[in-house]
């Protein structure tokens, strides 16, 4: 299946100052596919290991970091030739061996030519422990779960992929009950490559189902790699996401999570899960001004599920639910819909997504997303029945600021208004920029 990150990649590897690539994503999001494929296409050789429970190479990184030894190691152990420029090494969770991360440092230092890969399913946790990061000799990629985009791909809609990309609204209005289709079966079957080769293969919806559900799983279990005092409180925070989403207001409340929780209490199983890539953070801001990180308000955040479709197994919504019947457009709260587009916005905008809410004038804007130059206010309505008091407020107090652009999605087709564009949901995989 074809994915947005292959042109990053290929820029890494034509980059004259390219490092080794740490690429950073959650279980399950297609790294060990995409990076394996990318060196089958983009060199003659693949020196592909597996770290899991491998001693082989954990004996590799025990001996210190004599590049030559390491190089000729791996040449034997792969059964390939590693030569500078020909071969693609692959570390697979290299989070898994000591000293493996630190290596990328002589990698860097002593095989520049040589280019280097390495992922791992809870590699952004083990980058925190701070033990020898290569600071300063490595680049970094974050792989997410499918846009709506590269499921449209997956299905064979290329040309209403490119429409879409290319922002051409007089034909998506023509297209527009096909789209509303096209996008209940990616609320559905949500980004997980192995949900989405099920379902574009014409699996049951059942076993399409149970993957979500075997990944969902696979999470839980992820958990209990962490100290002993710490799994409880990440798997309790963990459940609550569904049903804080499910809240009309979606900023976290600790208190939901468990009686008298306090931030103090969970901070740090919280972080562990974004860690982890299994949620989204979007952080409040006290002031819907550039830049954002200035504004920060750390005691303010909404936390979502890093998929859709895992969302609504999550939530035990029913397959007809989401593509069948109006309940996809009417209940849950706006919570399949506000993911949805959160979702799609981290592929473009990374971790660099806030929201903003006030009680002076009232307002809740939910996501605000933009650079040093442009500010985007971002309002996500489930289905059509729309109304725009909030952006309407943002104008407000912002002003006359070209620097702002507000934007509504919602089934509406697309409307260009004086200060506000209505896009249609299946739009929000398209880039702002």
């Amino acid at each position: 299946m074809h994915r947005k990150i292959y042109t990053d990649l290929k820029a890494w590897k034509e980059n004259p100052r390219r490092k080794p690539l740490i690429l950073l994503g959650a279980r399950q999001v297609g790294k060990t596919y995409i990076i394996r494929e990318f060196g089958r296409r983009e060199f003659e050789h693949v020196a592909y290991l597996n770290c899991h429970h491998n001693p082989a190479v954990n004996a590799i990184f025990a001996e210190g970091f004599d590049m030559e030894r390491i190089l000729r190691q791996i040449e034997a152990l792969s059964g390939v030739p590693v030569t500078a420029g020909k071969t693609l090494i692959i570390l697979d969770e290299i989070q898994e061996v000591p000293n493996g991360i630190a290596a990328l440092k002589y990698f860097c230092e002593d095989a520049q030519e040589q280019a280097v890969i390495v992922a791992g399913s809870l590699l952004g946790i083990s980058l925190l422990k701070g033990e020898s990061f290569p600071v300063g000799k490595v680049n970094t990629l974050h792989m997410y779960p499918m846009t709506f985009i590269e499921f449209l791909w997956a299905k064979g809609e290329k040309i209403i992929a490119d429409h879409i990309e290319q922002h051409n609204h007089d034909i998506l209005r023509a297209l527009a009950n096909k789209l509303t289709d096209l996008l209940r079966q990616y609320y559905f079957c949500g980004g997980m490559p192995e949900a989405v080769k099920a379902f574009t293969d014409g699996y049951a919806l059942t076993e399409v189902r149970q993957i979500q559900l075997d990944i969902l799983d696979a999470y839980y279990r992820d958990m209990a790699k962490h100290s002993a005092s710490m799994v409880e409180k990440i798997r309790l925070v963990w459940q609550s996401v569904p049903q804080q989403l499910a809240k009309e207001n979606k900023k976290f409340v600790f208190g939901a999570v468990r009686s008298g929780a306090r931030a103090r209490d969970l901070e740090e199983a919280i972080q562990w899960l974004v860690d982890a890539g299994t949620v989204i953070k979007v952080k409040g801001t006290t002031k819907p001004s550039t830049p954002l990180p200035f504004y920060q308000d750390a005691s303010s955040f909404k936390l979502y599920l890093l998929d859709v479709g895992l969302l609504g197994a999550f939530m035990g919504i029913e397959p007809d639910e989401l593509l069948i019947t109006n309940t996809l457009f009417t209940e849950f709260k706006g919570a399949l819909a506000e993911n949805y587009v959160i979702q799609q916005k981290q592929s473009e905008f990374g971790d660099a997504l806030f929201y903003f809410a006030s009680n002076s004038p009232k307002m809740e804007i939910d996501l605000l997303v933009g650079t040093s130059h442009h500010l985007f206010g971002i309002e996500v309505k489930a289905g059509s029945n729309v109304r725009s008091q909030s952006l309407a407020k943002l104008r407000e107090q912002v002003g006359d600021d070209t620097k702002l652009t507000c934007i509504r999605y919602s089934l509406l087709p697309y409307v260009r208004q004086e200060w506000m564009e209505n896009l249609p949901l299946y739009c929000a995989a398209a880039n702002l920029g």
